[in-house]
């Protein structure tokens, strides 16, 4: 099966993933299922001028019709010819009403996610992967040794629920903050059936270390997220990461002395940026941080991508190079750039504020130690990027750096060479990766 060349953080922003909540009465249901229904109509026929009419000025922006062409055309590559709606359903969220739409295509269905803002527009688009089987739980999460319960706290007007896994006793207890990849992340950091931030927090919370998870702004207010102007990642990620920080310093329970984050992907490449924020942070574990430019991470994992199809269409050829094209056009950017529109599904002003931020060099001038970990099979964030922490941080006796043969961009076992397809099969964070932490942590 051919596989789409979207890679995934380059629809950053652009995408809303919707969490579940209550059915609204039949009759508002039908009239907004029937729009969306006719949306996906235009898409089958080929109309996009007139299905981009129905989008809000973001989605306009980022995808215009020859754009939501191409990704159309790229989902039909990747599950074949489309063949019948079979069946639709809502879910209400933060005043969105989103729209499932599940389309029988040759090779299987796929939910084609249709989000309607208040005035009826359309704020998000996705087309979710096909999910092969259920969660499993880790044999390593012993539900007698810890318990879960729900929190909530942040800024104002962008408050977020969490689940904080306390072990069992009467503590305190070091604790465990987990931020987020790329994307509208939820608190588990799902992907297909897998959830790795729920395999870490139950897994070290059986170890007698608390951790907290929780839902990611652009998830938790995926449709209200580009409101913000100027966009970057201080209101995307770290604002809300210092905001745990200073809410479990003040849990009856935690150690306020032994807070430790742990930043998996993007979360791991800001990790130095939120321990600067807060000097009470008592070390940062780093899961598969980028060492270099995100947009160039893009077009590597574009490119991989291409490469694993073999020969490319002309229509991924020029995939290929519209990514290229975009990723130059973020190196060109300054100040002077305009506001308006996106790039790789961001505004100017998040590539800016990356502009000079070099992750390995901001580490250097923490004093907080450090455990950094990287799966060798890693297919989003390389070797090369662990290779750079290791050298810029040689030097420091306290900071502990160690490679897995045999794990992926999740920390989680795969024979062969890792494509990403593998994350639709059910798995949990390697025992070896949750015990290394644990034993870390304890030792600090």
């Amino acid at each position: 099966m051919k596989k789409s060349l979207i890679p995934a953080c380059a629809l950053l922003l652009m995408v809303v993933s919707a969490m579940a909540g209550d059915a609204k009465p039949a009759s508002v249901e039908s009239a907004v299922e029937r729009a969306a229904t006719g949306f996906v109509s235009l898409l089958i026929r080929g109309d996009f001028q007139k299905a981009t009419a129905q989008f809000d000025e973001t989605m306009l922006g980022a995808l215009p019709p020859a754009k939501l062409e191409d990704v159309w055309k790229s989902e039909l590559e990747t599950w074949g010819d489309y063949q019948k709606i079979e069946a639709t359903r809502m879910l209400p969220y933060q005043g969105y009403r989103i729209v499932f739409v599940t389309c029988l295509f040759k090779n299987q269905s796929v939910d084609v996610k249709v989000v309607y803002d208040q005035k009826d527009r359309i704020a998000g688009l996705f087309f979710v992967p096909p999910q092969s089987g259920e969660p499993r739980t880790p044999v390593y999460a012993k539900e007698n040794l810890f318990h879960d319960r729900e929190v909530t706290f942040g800024v104002e007007g962008w408050i977020l629920p969490g689940t904080l896994s306390m072990p069992v006793g009467k503590g305190p207890f070091p604790v465990l903050i987990l931020v987020h990849g790329s994307g509208p992340n939820d608190q588990d950091e799902s992907i297909g059936p897998n959830k790795p931030f729920r395999d870490l927090a139950w897994g070290l919370a059986s170890q007698g270390i608390a951790v907290l998870r929780y839902e990611k702004r652009t998830h938790k207010y995926a449709a209200r997220i580009m409101e913000i102007k100027d966009l970057t990642v201080k209101e995307e990620t770290i604002t809300d990461a210092l905001e745990a920080v200073s809410f479990m310093r003040k849990t009856e329970g935690v150690d306020a002395g032994r807070v430790f984050v742990l930043g998996h992907s993007l979360g791991g490449m800001l990790a130095p940026r939120i321990a600067a924020g807060n000097t009470a942070i008592a070390g940062l574990v780093i899961l598969a941080g980028p060492a270099r430019p995100l947009e160039d991470l893009i077009l590597e994992q574009t490119l991989y991508q291409a490469s694993l199809s073999g020969e490319l269409s002309p229509e991924d050829q020029k995939k290929v190079e519209d990514i290229k094209r975009t990723v130059a056009a973020v190196k060109k950017l300054s100040k002077e750039s305009p506001a308006a529109g996106l790039l790789l599904g961001a505004p100017a002003s998040y590539w800016l504020d990356l502009r000079d931020y070099k992750p390995v060099l901001a580490a250097k001038t923490l004093k907080q130690p450090m455990l950094i970990l990287q799966g060798e099979k890693d297919c989003q964030v390389r070797m090369d990027d662990f290779t750079q922490w290791r050298n810029a941080l040689s030097s420091r006796t306290d900071v502990l750096m160690k490679s897995y043969p045999a794990l992926n961009h999740l920390f989680m076992e795969v024979p062969g060479r890792s494509t990403g397809a593998e994350y639709q099969q059910p798995d949990n964070v390697a025992v070896a990766v949750v015990n290394d932490i644990a034993d870390w942590i304890r030792k600090h």
